[in-house]
């Protein structure tokens, strides 16, 4: 009789280690599109119109943001676990056209932790007091160096490294760029908290907030004219990448936010800093804080034009094909959420109900895509951890197999690798 042999179950720790190192060598700059998505809900629970302010409000807004810290960081070590392990990532991640442009996505992830922990964490519940603010503070300083380096260096290496064209091109040429309008807002909220202790030093933030949506706008402004131009001669994106449409509402919604509170910051810094209490200098903080709001409008108008492309977009590509769940879904949160939030502080600054009413329906419409989106992704994440005979597969058949099963947004227009 022949004797069977029982191999002995793997102990749990042993189950979880193989994950882990098949989900580090899968990792890539994309999965911070999910924790800006996410920290963008947390930070419209905090505006929303109505009960503002309220312990509900405030409780699923921390909720939120603490969900998103643990994402920001479990992503962070899975990220710089494969940098560290396979350093000949690094060079892939810079040649890459696909990779290089989600390394914007890391600073604007941040951006939104540091939005919800002045607004609320410090602001609210006066957590840790003006030093835990002045940590902010120096954390959003630690962005803004993310952000030059990713704007810079990014479309530097689009420059010399990358290959492009006008027939490949889609609206993922943004993302190096918005991460210095992104600063800029976060810029405008940290401020506001830090006037009440260094007016000089919210000065300062402001000032250099200022510069930076100016560049960061100006630059997507001049993308997004190429856009509209490849779109008209080349048609839409193909297949899932046609989510790409409402990437424009990042630049112009946020920029629109930005200004706003740049305005409102002059507004009661200039008075405050002045040796001349005169009217003079109220009444040019009142005047910059006038052409702020209607430059803000203006850019909410450019968004609300590109709304109304996307959706025509959508409704096209659906007619022919159904659009796949993958990893560019994520995508459409956080420009939507910024959108939402834009017309929430104009309907604040014109006491307009109009725009709070259709602020807030935005609002829970852009929540509602937001957890379906995370259930799906729930649901889909069997999809990392299955395959396990690929755990020991070297780094770059891993990632031609993560991109058969996750192609990015831009996986269409750019034929290469996913580092």
């Amino acid at each position: 009789m022949a004797q069977v042999h029982y191999q002995p179950k793997r102990p749990w720790y042993g189950q979880v280690v193989p994950i882990l190192q098949f989900m580090t060598r899968k990792a890539t700059p994309a999965l911070f599109a999910i924790t800006m998505g996410t920290g963008a809900i947390s930070g419209l629970f905090f505006s929303f119109p109505y009960a503002t302010g309220s312990t509900p409000m405030l409780v699923f807004s921390l909720i939120i943001f603490f969900l998103n810290l643990l994402l920001f960081a479990f992503f962070s070590i899975l990220v710089v676990a494969k940098y560290i392990c396979y350093p000949d990532r690094w060079s892939t991640l810079i040649r890459n056209p696909v990779t290089s442009l989600y390394a914007g996505c890391f600073p604007m992830a941040a951006t939104t932790l540091i939005n919800v922990g002045v607004q609320v964490v410090n602001t609210e519940y006066n957590v840790g007091g003006k030093g835990f603010l002045y940590f902010l503070w120096a954390m959003w300083w630690v962005v803004v160096v993310v952000s030059f380096t990713c704007c810079w260096a990014g479309v530097h290496a689009m420059f010399t490294y990358q290959s492009h064209s006008l027939d490949r091109m889609n609206a993922m040429w943004l993302l190096p760029v918005v991460t210095l309008i992104v600063a800029s807002s976060s810029g405008g909220i940290v401020a506001n908290a830090l006037k009440e202790y260094s007016p000089i030093r919210a000065f300062e933030t402001v000032t250099l907030s200022a510069f930076l949506v100016t560049v960061g706008l100006s630059l997507a402004l001049m993308i997004l004219t190429i856009y509209l131009l490849r779109l008209i001669t080349h048609g839409l994106p193909p297949d899932g990448t046609v989510l790409s449409v409402f990437l424009p509402l990042g630049p112009t919604g946020q920029s629109g936010y930005a200004v706003i509170l740049i305005g409102q910051n002059y507004r009661t810094l200039f008075p405050a800093l002045s040796t001349n209490l005169s009217d003079d200098t109220t009444s040019a903080g009142i005047i910059v804080d006038i052409v702020c709001t209607c430059l803000s409008f203006i850019l909410w108008s450019l968004a609300t034009m590109w709304i109304l492309y996307a959706l025509l977009a959508i409704y096209t590509a659906l007619r022919k094909s159904a659009i796949p769940f993958r990893v560019s879904f994520w995508g459409l949160v956080f420009p939507n959420a910024v959108y939402a939030n834009l017309t929430i502080q104009l309907g604040n600054v014109f006491h307009s109900r109009a725009f709070r009413v259709y602020g807030s329906i935005y609002a829970v419409g852009t929540l509602i895509l937001w957890f379906s989106v995370f259930v799906r992704s729930i649901w889909e994440l069997k999809k990392f951890v299955t395959r396990r005979e690929d755990s020991d597969a070297p780094i770059a058949k891993v990632d031609e197999y993560q991109e058969r099963c996750f192609p990015l947004p831009s996986s269409g227009t750019s034929i290469t690798e996913v580092a």
